[in-house]
């Protein structure tokens, strides 16, 4: 009954507008009474985000099953990726449901309240992890910030493109340079271990610094 909802309500919005559409439209579409909508969807906006509570009692689940071990970045971030998920099931859905909520001022701010909720519950996880830094809660809010931009960024372009290409590389790209921006580094290999490069760079005094530091980097192979 909950899946013969949301189809009703997506074969009604697109010919009568969202705004146009109402509770009693969508049911008597489905065949079903409004006490039936009402026990699946709190409002007509949620039968537009029928899967966003799973999704996100899912990857609260997923957090609190980490371990000391797990690398709170890279835990984050494979957090993330249970939304990509989610919206790479069924990406008819999920470009048709973009496509309305661009078109739909209540639905962005609604959908705005839920990707707060999924970047709090990664900065909660975050906190418990780096609470005994000084900067522990800056650091998990910043870190929760941008590991939500990121992701946001790579499923928004495959949603623009109608969901054609991998998502997944996307996605992955996005929160690989955050895990490298905010991951632990590998271990430094041992003195003994590790190359040294001599570098001497002639330059006319008065020559600009970035200069100077792309004469450096050409040389190193660092372009």
């Amino acid at each position: 009954m909950r899946d013969a909802l949301v189809a009703a309500a997506f074969r009604l919005f697109p010919e009568r507008g969202y705004e146009q559409t109402t509770v009693d439209d969508i049911v008597a579409l489905a065949g079903v009474g409004r006490r039936s909508f009402f026990r699946y969807f709190p409002s007509k906006e949620d039968v537009v985000f029928p899967d966003h509570e799973r999704c996100l009692a899912d990857m609260t689940a997923f957090l609190a099953d980490g371990t000391a071990e797990d690398e709170p970045v890279r835990r984050v971030c494979d957090a993330a990726r249970l939304v990509l998920r989610m919206y790479a099931e069924n990406p008819t859905f999920s470009v048709q449901r973009y496509r309305l909520t661009k078109k739909v001022p209540g639905l962005r701010a609604y959908e705005l309240s839920v990707v707060w909720r999924y970047e709090r519950a990664l900065a909660e996880y975050l906190r418990g992890r780096f609470g005994a830094r000084p900067d522990g809660t800056l650091r998990a809010d910043v870190i929760a910030a941008a590991v939500v931009a990121a992701h946001n960024n790579a499923l928004r372009s495959w949603l623009r493109s109608a969901g054609q290409g991998d998502a997944d590389t996307a996605v992955d790209h996005a929160l690989g340079f955050v895990q490298a921006m905010f991951g632990d580094a590998p271990p430094a290999a041992p003195a003994e271990e590790r190359e040294e490069d001599v570098v001497v760079v002639i330059s006319r005094r008065g020559t600009p610094m970035w200069r100077v530091v792309r004469e450096i980097e050409s040389t190193l192979g660092h372009d």
